[in-house]
């Protein structure tokens, strides 16, 4: 007898912004990308991708413009590409989204470096209220000088020291989430006579550490899922370990499989050291999918969708990411050879592993503004419906991942496309559900096909702050000094 195949999670990943990862591709007849700030929009591909039964929605956002290319300071390059500019925030129209949608779930990225966590808990909180639990939240420590200039910053925080800020600011929110009130705090609705709220079953947090001082108690009732789902993305030894220790997915983006197959087994080896179950963490790998009838086709579209992309804003993306500026360097500099070792290093992956590119003469600005131009630094897999799937179950199998955050070139074209074509090839192979594994769910639920798990599990960090019911005081603050 053979395993089941692994059941995919298949996540939209998506930008409220006219692009995301396409610069110059709102140009595209038929793109919805200048649709961004129209709440219609984001309601008409919610429905769209529930009715596919996409596990979510994953947003991601920034802070900042990309105005390192050409730079300092300079977003010349980036507005008329509309790379990631203008943005808005994505967290103020989930509760639209969920009340348009019943079971499809929403990722939202924020920063723990630009926000309070008082105001971050209350925040998610109130939507996960509002979402019946369907919402999750993308813990990013932020990447832009830009951003930091406009909180008030010189330059960015020391990169190890953000995460370690980070760490405090969990274990400040989980005390607030999960440590302010009791799970029996709320009294129900026939014994409202005694008051909305025991007293004695809201406490304050008192929290005094290096970096944050939150008395609390957290002003929002218990929510669905009182610590929303988490989800966190980065590759550094940072990043991983932070990962390992808090997140319950993890989007990794590579090349190839076997390039982020390493650091999958680092997070979950260093997942089970801390006592989780490594299985509890869902890895989700990142793809620009351009499906069509034939290879031929495909490609053909590819090449049609990158006609219309901005080359000049794909190199303010790059210097967004890397922080360097490819305006210092002459146009037919091949950045294979050149001294500084992370665009070197970072140019050499893409030669190495770019289908096609083994003829590539060169590696200069043009050809690195053709590759980031659709899919920005993650694969892209072309072809037919069957070469395509054939594709994603090697990164599945050779990757050890759980997942896909699909992004796209056209919106909804790209996602068009992978629900008419792609979803049924990979229904028929097992690799899909026919339906949400808890229709209605909440976000936890439907990750761990598990009806009743919304909360932590007992294994993950964040469980020793829960106040039960019955415990005069959570366990955790017995234990303060």
């Amino acid at each position: 007898m053979t395993n089941p195949k692994k059941q995919l999670i298949i996540n939209a990943f998506a930008m409220q912004a006219p692009g995301h990862l396409n610069p110059g591709l709102f140009r595209f007849p038929g793109d919805q990308g200048s649709e961004y700030a129209s709440i219609k929009h984001w309601i008409s591909l919610a429905k769209k991708l529930e009715a596919a039964k996409f596990h979510a929605i994953f947003f991601a956002d920034v802070l900042g413009g990309y105005d390192v290319y050409k730079g300092p300071a300079n977003l010349d390059p980036t507005i008329p590409a509309a790379a990631q500019f203008p943005i808005n925030d994505p967290l103020y129209s989930i509760s639209a989204l969920a009340a348009a949608t019943e079971s499809i779930s929403f990722g939202v990225t924020a920063s723990t470096t630009y926000d309070s966590p008082y105001a971050l808990a209350r925040r998610f909180g109130t939507v996960d209220h509002l979402s019946g639990g369907r919402v999750g939240w993308n813990i990013v420590t932020s990447y832009l000088d830009s951003a930091a200039r406009n909180f008030g910053l010189d330059t960015q925080i020391e990169h190890d020291e953000r995460y370690a800020i980070a760490h405090e600011y969990l274990d400040v929110v989980y005390k607030l989430w999960e440590g302010s009130w009791r799970d029996d705090a709320v009294r129900p609705p026939g014994e409202k006579d005694s008051g909305y709220a025991d007293p004695k079953a809201v406490r304050q947090i008192n929290h005094v550490g290096k970096h944050f001082r939150v008395p609390g108690p957290a002003i929002i009732a218990p929510s669905p899922q009182r610590t929303p789902f988490l989800l966190q993305a980065g590759t550094s030894t940072a990043g991983k370990a932070f990962a390992a220790k808090h997140a319950e997915a993890v989007f990794l983006n590579g090349h190839s499989p076997d390039l982020i197959r390493p650091s999958v087994d680092s997070i979950r080896a260093q997942a089970a050291e801390l006592g989780r179950d490594p299985r509890d963490i869902k890895i989700i790998g990142g793809a620009l999918v351009i499906v069509a009838d034939t290879d031929e086709k495909a490609q053909a579209k590819f090449d049609e969708l990158r006609s219309y992309g901005d080359r000049e804003g794909a190199l303010a993306l790059f210097g967004g990411w890397s922080g360097y500026d490819l305006s210092k360097y002459a146009d037919d500099q091949d950045f294979r050879f050149v001294e500084q070792p992370a665009i070197r290093s970072m140019v050499n992956h893409w030669a190495s592993t770019v289908p096609g590119s083994d003829g590539q003469k060169k590696w200069d600005k043009r050809a690195i503004a053709e590759y980031l131009i659709l899919g920005g630094n993650g694969p892209k897999i072309i072809g037919s419906v069957e070469t395509v799937a054939n594709e994603l179950e090697r990164w599945v199998e050779v990757a050890d991942i759980d997942g896909f955050n699909f992004s796209y070139a056209t919106l909804p074209g790209t996602f068009d496309d992978i629900i008419e074509l792609l979803l049924p090839e990979l229904k028929q192979r097992g690799l899909v559900w026919d339906d949400y594994a808890v229709p209605g769910g909440t976000f936890r639920e439907n990750v761990y096909g598990q009806k009743g798990r919304n909360r932590l599990p007992d294994s993950h960090p964040g469980a020793q702050y829960f106040w039960r019911k019955g415990e005069e005081v959570p366990p955790y603050a017995t234990t303060q000094g």
